[in-house]
C-alpha cells in the first residue's frame, strides 16, 4: 500500500506539472521576393538545382570518386559525426533526470564472536559465536517531481542541441563536397594551362631555331635572337610555376580526402559539359529550409529559449522524493516477511528565499543568450541571401567575360598567324611577331582562368543554395 501511495503521488506530480518560460516562436524575417542578381535572372519559379543530389550536379566520374572518398575519410566530417554522437548521449543524460532512479542493493554480514576477548564471557551468555545478518532493498533516489517544467525545458534544450549538431554535420558535408569539387576543377584547369604553356614552349623553341638560322645567315640581328630566347625562358618559367600550383593543389585534395600528400590520378581532359546547363536558384523562401547552417542556428535559438524556462523554474519550490523498501533479518529465508520488512519515504520541498540576486541574474543571462541567438539566426539568413546573390552575379558576369575572352583569343590567334607570316616574308619586324605571341599566350591562360571561375561560380552557387548534403 505504501508503494502504491508513492506511485500515485509521482503520477499526480506529472499530471499537475506545467512549463514555465516562453514557448518558442520563429522570429519574423523579411524574405526578399527574388534574389538580387543581374538580368536575366534564372527562373525563380523552377525547382532549385540545389535540390539535386551532389552526384546529379557533378557528373564527372573521377570527381565523384574523390567526393565519395572524402565523405568516408574526411577528418572534419568524422569530427562532426562524433559531435552528433556526443549530443545524443547528452540528450539521454538530460532526459533521464525526468524519471525515477531505482537501484537495488543488498549485503550479508557474517560475524564470529570470541569468548576469550578482553572481557571473557561464559558459554551460557554466548550460546553461539556466529552472528549472521543480511539486508536487501530497492531505493528510489532523489526523484524530482517536475512541477514547473525545469527538467522538460532542459530536455528540450538538449534535443535542440542534438538537432543543431546534426545540421552542422550536414553543413560540413556541403562544404566538403564543394571544396573537393572546387579543388578538382582548379586542378584540371591548371592541367589545361600547363598543356597550353607546353605547346607554346615547343612553338617558341622552333621559332628560336629559325631565328638562330636567320642570324647565322645575317638576316636576323642579335637583338632578334635575344628576344626569341626571352620568349623561350618566359615559357619555361610559366611551366615551372604551373607545376608548383598543380602539385600543391593535389596536396590540398589529399588533405580533404584524409590521406597523406600524393599525386591525383586523372585520365583524359575535363568534360566541361559535366555540369547542369541551367542553374535555377528557386524561391528565396525555400533557402531557409534547405541551408543546414540556417537550421542549425534556429536549433541553437530553440535551445537558448528553453534555457530561459530552466532558469525561471529555479524561482519556484522544488519537490523531490526519495525512499526505499526492503528487509533486514538474521535469516535470509525470512528477509522480506513480517516484521523483517523495512521502508522509508521522504518527500522534500525546498524553496529559495534569499540568493543575493543569483536567480534573477541567471534569468537575465539566459535571456541575453537567447537574444544573441536571435541575432545569430538573423545574421545567418542575411549571410545566406548575400552568398546566393554573389554567386548568381559571379555566374552571370563570368559567363559574359568568358564569351568575350574567347573572341579575344580568336583575334589574337589570327594576329599571331599574320605577324609571323609577315616576319618570315621579310615585310615586318620580329618584334611584332613576338608581341603577338606573348599576347596570345596570356590571353589563352586568361581564358582558362575565366573558364575555371565559371566552374567555381556553379560550385559556389550550389553551396550557397544549401545543396550537397542530400542523400
Amino acid at each position: 500500500m505504501k508503494l502504491q501511495a508513492i506511485v500515485i503521488l509521482i503520477a499526480m506530480g506529472f499530471l499537475s506539472s506545467c512549463n514555465v518560460g516562453p514557448n518558442y516562436h520563429r522570429p519574423a524575417m523579411q524574405v526578399p521576393q527574388a534574389f538580387h542578381a543581374p538580368e536575366p535572372l534564372p527562373d525563380t519559379q523552377a525547382a532549385s538545382f540545389a535540390d539535386l543530389k551532389w552526384w546529379e550536379v557533378f557528373r564527372d566520374e573521377e570527381l565523384q570518386s574523390l567526393i565519395r572518398k572524402a565523405l568516408e575519410q574526411s577528418y572534419d566530417l568524422r569530427d562532426a559525426v562524433t559531435r552528433v554522437e556526443a549530443a545524443q548521449a547528452n540528450l539521454g543524460i538530460t532526459r533521464s533526470n525526468q524519471f525515477p532512479q531505482v537501484s537495488a542493493s543488498g549485503d550479508v554480514n557474517f560475524t564470529r564472536l570470541s569468548r576469550n576477548g578482553a572481557f571473557p564471557l561464559p558459554a551460557s551468555l554466548v550460546p553461539s559465536q556466529n552472528r549472521n545478518w543480511g539486508q536487501a532493498q530497492l531505493s528510489l533516489l532523489s526523484f524530482e517531481v517536475d512541477l514547473w517544467g525545469r527538467l522538460r525545458r532542459a530536455t528540450e534544450a538538449a534535443r535542440a542541441s542534438l538537432l543543431s549538431a546534426e545540421e552542422n554535420r550536414k553543413a560540413v558535408v556541403t562544404t566538403l563536397v564543394s571544396d573537393v569539387a572546387a579543388q578538382y576543377f582548379t586542378l584540371r584547369e591548371l592541367d589545361a594551362q600547363f598543356e597550353i604553356s607546353r605547346q607554346t614552349l615547343a612553338t617558341r623553341q622552333e621559332a628560336l631555331k629559325l631565328t638562330t638560322s636567320r642570324r647565322n645567315y645575317g638576316i636576323a640581328t642579335d637583338l632578334d635572337l635575344k628576344q626569341a630566347e626571352q620568349l623561350v625562358d618566359t615559357a619555361d618559367v610559366t611551366i615551372s610555376t604551373l607545376q608548383q600550383q598543380i602539385e600543391q593543389t593535389e596536396n590540398q585534395i589529399t588533405l580533404l580526402l584524409g590521406e597523406n600528400p600524393s599525386g591525383i590520378e586523372r585520365q583524359g581532359s575535363l568534360d566541361e559539359n559535366a555540369l547542369p546547363p541551367e542553374v535555377p536558384a528557386g524561391l528565396p523562401s525555400a533557402l531557409l529550409e534547405r541551408r543546414p547552417d540556417i537550421r542549425a542556428a534556429e536549433q541553437n535559438l530553440i535551445a537558448a529559449n528553453a534555457d530561459i524556462g530552466v532558469a525561471k523554474a529555479a524561482y519556484f519550490p522544488q519537490l523531490s522524493l526519495s525512499g526505499l523498501i526492503g528487509g533486514q533479518s538474521t535469516q535470509l529465508s525470512s528477509l522480506f516477511n513480517g516484521p523483517n520488512s523495512a521502508w522509508s519515504f521522504v518527500p522534500q520541498l525546498s524553496q529559495p528565499i534569499f540568493t543575493a540576486g543569483r536567480l534573477r541574474s541567471n534569468v537575465r543571462l539566459a535571456e541575453a543568450q537567447r537574444d544573441s541567438s536571435v541575432v545569430q539566426y538573423q545574421k545567418a539568413i542575411q549571410t545566406a541571401f548575400t552568398e546566393v546573390s554573389n554567386a548568381l552575379i559571379a555566374h552571370q558576369r563570368v559567363r559574359e567575360a568568358r564569351i568575350k575572352q574567347e573572341a579575344l583569343v580568336a583575334v589574337l590567334e589570327e594576329r599571331k598567324r599574320l605577324a609571323y607570316m609577315r616576319y618570315q616574308g621579310g615585310v615586318d619586324t620580329q618584334l611584332n611577331a613576338l608581341d603577338a605571341d606573348r599576347d596570345l599566350l596570356q590571353a589563352q591562360l586568361d581564358l582558362r582562368q575565366t573558364k575555371l571561375n565559371e566552374l567555381l561560380s556553379v560550385v559556389q552557387l550550389y553551396k550557397a543554395l544549401g545543396g550537397g548534403w542530400q542523400g
